[in-house]
């Protein structure tokens, strides 16, 4: 016997990645133009959404005070549809940089 100790588990090799399919790369961009979409939809209903209180504030008599409940039901759009951006976003940008990193994605073989 050596006098060396023995691993108490087999060495371990990186995983071969596996080539990415067409499919992949486009469900990878369209992930991310949903979550872009989306992105714009929020910028412009916020946008939207303090136009709309600045023209609920200026009205004297009150009568333009649909606006501001308006401007709420706006905030509450743009609340209820963050959950939807960041579960398209975050899959796209991880896949995404997957699809950059493949072996292939660079212009050699993948295994």
């Amino acid at each position: 016997m050596s006098d060396q100790p023995h691993a108490p588990y087999p060495a371990q090799h990186p995983p071969v990645p596996r080539p990415i399919s067409p499919a992949y790369r486009r469900w990878a961009t369209a992930f991310v133009w949903i979550a872009v979409i989306l992105l714009a939809f929020e910028v412009v209903a916020l946008v939207a959404s303090f136009v709309l209180l600045a023209l609920a504030d200026t009205s004297p008599s009150g009568g333009a005070a649909a606006y501001g409940y308006l401007a709420i039901f706006l905030w509450f759009a743009v609340a209820a549809l963050f959950p939807l951006l960041l579960g398209a976003a975050i899959p796209g940008i991880v896949m995404t940089r997957r699809v950059r990193r493949t072996p292939q994605a660079l212009g050699g073989k993948a295994a």
